[in-house]
């Protein structure tokens, strides 16, 4: 017997989020001085989708809108954007709502992954169809050339002014998208390196900006939930600041994701596609 699905409750009170960051007082150890510091903030985004709880996720309250809609396609939850209808936004202070009215297809689909995990128990991704849900099946990318060296050229600095907060107080990873021109456009930052992803794009989503012949940056480590959610996106290059994990590295080859590491103090490491020396 399938167990009764909560349904997410709505404050009836408009959105009041906190800001993206807030003063906040220390001390010395030997409490003989104090001062003021900026810290970022993080509040709890419980998300529904047509009524029915789905995820509670800690975000930096900024753009919201455009994580949900990055969330909801990087986690294969719609396909498209034109799957959701409806989003609407509430709550106060750390405690934040989404609802999101979904197309029938993808919410049926949504309900076919929520009752796949019935009755599984334990700690972490229990049982074949969990790993299944880790490890989807994705479509292979069309592959797209690698990006000219000079579009990487003082890269690290350039997109410092993509990260206002980060610059501000710090905590925070940054996700930013660079055009077919070299040109980068916009950036988005959350405490959470797949939060900022989303947030970046799902801002690419609303604004129709064209994905074709771009690159993401992340300043997160690179692991495989960051590989599925550019896959998702067709996005079709992506940039780390970090190094890549070994899954992430064989994914992003298998699905002709072009990978590349760009270090602090060398030269960018082009992991996918992979050269015959690398086979």
């Amino acid at each position: 017997m399938n167990a009764k699905r909560p349904v997410c409750p709505v404050p009836s009170v408009e959105t009041s989020a906190p800001a993206a960051s807030q003063n906040y007082q220390y001390c010395n150890l030997d409490h003989s001085e104090s001062a003021t510091t900026a810290l970022a903030e993080e509040v709890a985004l419980a998300i529904a989708y047509n009524g029915i709880s789905q995820a509670v996720m800690l975000v930096t309250p900024t753009d919201l809108e455009d994580f949900i809609v990055g969330f909801s396609l990087g986690s294969g939850i719609i396909s498209d954007a034109s799957d959701i209808y409806d989003l609407q936004l509430s709550g106060t202070g750390s405690a934040q709502y989404a609802q999101v009215q979904i197309a029938s297809r993808a919410f049926w689909n949504l309900k076919q992954q929520r009752r796949q995990l019935a009755g599984t128990s334990g700690c972490g991704l229990c049982g074949v169809e969990a790993v299944e849900q880790a490890l989807p099946d994705l479509k292979v990318l069309p592959g797209a050339p690698l990006p000219p060296a000079e579009w990487l050229e003082g890269l690290r600095q350039r997109i410092s002014a993509f990260q206002p907060l980060g610059q501000h107080c710090g905590a925070v990873h940054a996700a930013v998208f660079m055009n077919n021109r070299g040109e980068l456009l916009l950036g988005r930052e959350d405490i959470g390196r797949h939060n900022a992803l989303d947030k970046l794009i799902g801002a690419l989503i609303r604004q129709n900006i064209p994905t074709a012949g771009g690159l993401a940056i992340v300043t997160s480590r690179c692991s495989l939930e960051l590989i599925q959610k550019v896959l998702r996106a067709g996005i079709q290059t992506l940039v780390s600041l970090s190094s890549p994990t070994g899954l992430a590295l064989q994914w992003a080859r298998r699905h002709n994701l072009n990978l590349i590491h760009l270090p602090q103090k060398s030269a960018p490491r082009v992991y996918s596609p992979a050269t015959e020396s690398q086979a």
